[in-house]
C-alpha cells in the first residue's frame, strides 16, 4: 500500500510537472528572448533620433561625433556589444563596434522626417540564449524541488495510511490467538476507524459467545466427569466382589467401555480448548536468546564444547514464547548430542517480508544425506534418541505460523522462520510485548519425548 501511494503521487506530480512546467518553461525561454530582441530594437530607436539631432545641428552632413557612435556602440557595462552602421542623408555609410560572430540579433531604424538617416545595430544573440537557458535550469530545479517535495509528501501521507492498518493486523492477530478484546486508538482516517470500531464490536461479540462455550466447557467437565468416575468407581467394586465369572466379564467389557466414554470426552475438551487459540504474542529474541545461554552454557562446557550466542539488537518476532524456547532448546540439545565444535544460535532478517531467521549451527559432519528428507519425521535420529524431539519442535513452530528446516546439510545449520514485528512501529500498539519465557529443565524435555 505504501508503494502504490507513493508511487500515484509521484506520477501526479510527474504529470502535474509535464503539463505546467515544460509549456511554461518554453513560452519563458521564448519571452526572454523576444525581450531581448525589443531592446535593440528600442536601442536602434533611440540611436536613429540622436543620429537625427546630431545631423540636424552639424553643418557638415558627413560626419558625426564619435562620442555618440560608442555611446551606441555600448551604451552601459550591462548592454551587449553591437556591431552599428549609420546611412546619413549624403550617402556616407559609417560602421562602428566589431561584428559578431555566430548567431545574431539585429535591428534597423530610419526616422521619418528629414534629414533622412538610417541605422542598423546588430548584436551577438548567445547573450539572449544564455539567459533562455538559465530560465529553463530555474525551471528544471523548480521541477526537482517538487519531485522532492512530493516524494516526501507522499512518504509522509503513506506513513499516516498505512501505520493504521498495521495496527489492524495486530488486532487482527490478537483475536486469532484468543485475544479478544485487543486495544484500538482512532488513526484520524474514518475509513480506517470505521474498520476499527467494527473490529472492536465484533471483539466484545466474540468475547461473549467464548464466555459462553468457556462457561459449558466447564459444566460440560463437572457434569460428565462425576458420573462417570462414580460409574467407574461401581463397577470395579462389582468386578471385586463378585465372584460369577459372567458377572466380572460383563463388569470388565463395561468398565471398558466407560474409560472409552471418558476418553472421547477428554479429547473433545482438549480440541475445544485447543480451539479458542494461541498465545501468539510479540517476542523479544534479546530475551529468549539470553535465557538460552544460561541454561545451556554450563552443560556445553561440561561436555567440552562451546556455545555462542548472539543476541539480536531490537528485534522482535511473532511467537508463543514457551514454545519458541522449547524449539530453539530441542535444536541446541540436538547440537550437543549429535553435534560437534562451536555450537551458534543467531538471528538474520530473511527475505523481503519482514520474516526472520534464528538459526542453530555447529562445526559436526551434519546429518546423513540419506536422512536430509525424513529428519523430522516422528521415529527418525541419526543416533540414541527418540526420533520425537525435532518432530515437536517443527510443531511448536508449525503453530506459530512459522518454519522449522534444515536450511544446510554440512555443515548443519537448523533455521527458524518467524514473522517479524516491523520496527518503525511501536510494538505495544500492535501486539502486547512478550511474558517472560522460561524454559523447562533437561529433565523434564526427555520425560516429554525431546532431544
Amino acid at each position: 500500500m505504501r508503494h502504490r501511494i507513493v508511487q500515484a503521487t509521484m506520477v501526479a506530480v510527474a504529470v502535474a510537472v509535464l503539463l505546467l512546467g515544460v509549456p511554461f518553461a518554453i513560452f519563458g525561454a521564448r519571452f526572454v528572448y523576444d525581450t531581448e530582441v525589443q531592446r535593440i530594437e528600442q536601442r536602434a530607436t533611440r540611436f536613429v533620433e540622436e543620429v537625427t539631432q546630431e545631423v540636424s545641428r552639424s553643418s557638415s552632413e558627413g560626419q558625426l561625433s564619435e562620442d555618440l557612435l560608442e555611446h551606441h556602440v555600448q551604451p552601459g557595462a550591462t548592454e551587449t556589444p553591437a556591431y552599428i552602421t549609420v546611412s546619413l542623408p549624403n550617402g556616407t555609410l559609417i560602421a562602428r563596434g566589431e561584428e559578431p560572430a555566430g548567431p545574431t540579433i539585429s535591428a534597423a531604424a530610419t526616422n521619418t522626417t528629414s534629414p533622412l538617416v538610417g541605422v542598423t545595430i546588430e548584436v551577438s544573440a548567445w547573450p539572449a540564449y544564455i539567459k533562455s537557458g538559465q530560465l529553463v535550469f530555474l525551471m528544471l530545479i523548480g521541477s526537482a524541488a517538487a519531485f522532492a517535495a512530493g516524494s516526501v509528501t507522499a512518504a509522509w501521507q503513506a506513513e499516516r495510511l498505512a501505520r493504521p492498518f498495521v495496527y489492524l493486523s495486530g488486532a487482527a492477530e490478537q483475536l486469532g490467538a484468543g485475544q479478544v478484546r485487543p486495544r484500538l486508538e482512532e488513526s484520524g482516517v474514518e475509513e480506517i476507524d470505521l474498520v476499527a470500531a467494527e473490529i472492536a464490536r465484533s471483539s466484545d461479540r466474540l468475547a461473549a459467545r467464548l464466555a459462553v462455550e468457556r462457561q459449558f466447557t466447564s459444566d460440560a467437565s463437572h457434569q460428565l466427569r462425576t458420573p462417570l468416575t462414580a460409574l467407574t468407581m461401581r463397577l470395579e467394586e462389582i468386578t471385586l466382589m463378585s465372584s460369577e465369572p459372567d458377572v466380572q466379564e460383563e463388569a470388565r467389557i463395561s468398565l471398558e467401555q466407560v474409560e472409552r466414554l471418558v476418553g472421547v470426552v477428554d479429547d473433545l475438551l482438549a480440541r475445544s480448548r485447543k480451539a479458542q487459540g494461541g498465545t501468539t504474542e510479540s517476542v523479544d529474541l534479546s530475551v529468549v536468546f539470553r535465557q538460552q545461554r544460561e541454561e545451556w552454557r554450563d552443560t556445553f562446557e561440561a561436555a567440552g564444547r562451546s556455545l555462542v550466542v548472539e543476541e539480536p539488537e531490537d528485534e522482535r518476532v511473532l511467537a508463543t514464547p514457551g514454545a519458541l524456547a522449547q524449539a530453539l532448546s530441542t535444536l541446541l540439545e540436538n547440537s550437543l548430542k549429535h553435534g560437534d565444535g562451536t555450537t551458534t544460535l543467531r538471528a538474520r532478517p530473511s527475505g523481503t517480508r519482514g520474516m526472520v531467521a534464528v538459526e542453530v549451527t555447529d562445526e559436526g559432519e551434519g546429518v546423513p544425506e540419506d536422512m536430509v528428507g525424513q529428519i523430522f519425521e516422528r521415529g527418525v535420529t541419526s543416533g540414541n534418541g527418540t526420533g520425537l524431539g525435532l518432530a515437536l519442535a517443527r510443531d511448536l513452530v508449525t503453530a506459530d505460523g512459522g518454519r522449522l528446516e534444515l536450511s544446510q546439510r554440512t555443515p548443519p545449520v537448523f533455521s527458524v522462520f518467524l514473522a517479524g514485528v516491523p520496527r518503525s512501529y511501536d510494538p505495544q500498539a500492535v501486539l502486547p510485548v512478550g511474558s517472560t519465557v522460561s524454559s523447562m529443565e533437561p529433565a523434564k524435555r526427555r520425560r516429554w519425548g525431546l532431544r
